[in-house]
């Protein structure tokens, strides 16, 4: 019974998630850039790059539903050692009722130094963004993700999922090192997960996997 229970509440709660996805996705596409949800099998291998023993908090773009997010906690970060930055308002004052103590942040992704004024000098474990890259132009992409490595110890990640086949940042070997992380079927449509990362031997990637 207790389990029939659970399985009822898991499904009312993605119902109600996609309902409200679609919601934003009809009155801002640009924003939201897919057309479903992210699947939890994806959000959950981003998560798993996180270290969470390393002291640091994490930095979570483009939350939507929650779907990373609850994810990232799943992982064992705390509530208090995650910080979400999500450019819909209606997203956000949901994300605020359904996870307690995160700190979600109402701002924009793309201008960093206002988003995130009020936390001074904070470093982060690794960034996991659900940011839809390919909505916006390479040298807006490739600005957001140096400054996002600015705010990471050297060798640690940008987590970033993409629905194209190929990096949604332009390969640059000599200021960051791209490598194709997974290969999510079971998510619609299908979608890759890239990481981006300062530090260490910088090496070159595939040109297949290049967007020009």
């Amino acid at each position: 019974m207790m389990l029939h229970a659970k399985m009822k509440e898991r499904f009312v709660r993605r119902f109600d998630d996609e309902i409200r996805f679609f919601r934003g996705w009809m009155t801002k596409p640009k924003a939201v850039g897919a057309i479903m949800p992210t699947s939890a099998r994806m959000a959950r291998r981003m998560a798993s790059l996180i270290d969470t023993g390393s002291g640091l908090p994490v930095l979570e773009l483009g939350p939507g539903t929650g779907v990373i997010t609850r994810a990232i906690l799943e992982r064992g970060v705390a509530p208090d050692q995650l910080v979400s930055v999500e450019y819909s308002t209606d997203f956000y004052l949901h994300l605020k009722r359904m996870f307690d103590g995160v700190r979600f942040i109402n701002g924009d992704a793309f201008d960093l130094k206002e988003t995130l004024s009020d936390l001074g000098e904070q470093r982060f474990d690794s960034v996991i963004s659900g940011i839809p890259l390919l909505n916006f132009p390479m040298h807006m992409r490739v600005s957001l993700l140096e400054d996002l490595l600015d705010l990471l110890p050297p060798g640690r990640p940008v987590v970033q999922f993409s629905y194209g086949p190929v990096s949604p940042i332009v390969a640059q070997p000599d200021r960051y090192r791209i490598e194709h992380f997974d290969f999510i079927m079971r998510n619609i449509p299908p979608a890759q997960i890239w990481t981006y990362r300062r530090g260490g031997e910088l090496h070159h990637i595939p040109r297949k996997w290049c967007r020009k």
